[in-house]
């Protein structure tokens, strides 16, 4: 496996430990997006793309985030240690999308993202520097346009007025607020 190409976009505040998202390309052929250059206590590190782990709430079955008191769905309060964790005690609030299976291939991955973020980083102090772009389009191939499929918009639904209701006070059977009151 090789890393053919790794693309840096540095945030505007590297003051946090965030310092970069990355996007690399394998052997011409394969893209990881949203790759992150994370400063750590002994030099950089890359965190591969991860989402969110979710459960769902016991009454209504909506899914929550594992930090969520209440559900999102129902509003009940969710139960506590939902949260697994690792072997350090960690908890586990993510999953990654994608990852090396292997030392070596994370090695191969991180020490060519970490070479161009370091050269990213350097052009960037250069007069004149140009950040790259933030068109995350950046297919070679214009067959996908082949795929799109105009929709057209519904028609926008006439207010439906409630029929008038002999026991309701203070509104008129064709004001703005009858049948609401």
């Amino acid at each position: 496996m090789k890393v053919t190409d790794a693309q840096i976009k540095l945030v505007n505040d590297r003051s946090n430990k965030l310092q970069a998202f990355c996007t690399v390309t394998v052997d011409d052929e394969f893209v990881i997006r949203d790759i992150k250059i994370i400063k750590g206590t002994n030099g950089y590190f890359v965190a591969m793309p991860s989402r969110k782990l979710m459960d769902r709430c016991p009454s209504c079955k909506g899914k929550n985030h594992l930090r969520a008191l209440y559900c999102n769905r129902c509003g009940g309060s969710l139960p506590d240690g939902r949260v697994s964790h690792d072997s350090e005690g960690r908890p586990k609030l993510h999953a990654d999308i994608a990852h090396p299976i292997n030392q070596a291939c994370r090695d191969t991955i991180q020490s060519a993202i970490i070479a161009a973020y370091e050269t990213e980083l350097e052009n960037s102090r250069q007069p004149g520097y140009v950040a790259a772009s933030d068109n995350e389009d950046d297919y070679d191939d214009d067959s996908y346009d082949d795929d799109v499929v105009e929709v057209e918009e519904p028609p926008v639904r006439d207010r439906i007025s409630p029929p008038p209701d002999d026991e309701s006070e203070g509104a008129d059977a064709g004001s703005f607020a009858s049948g609401i009151f």
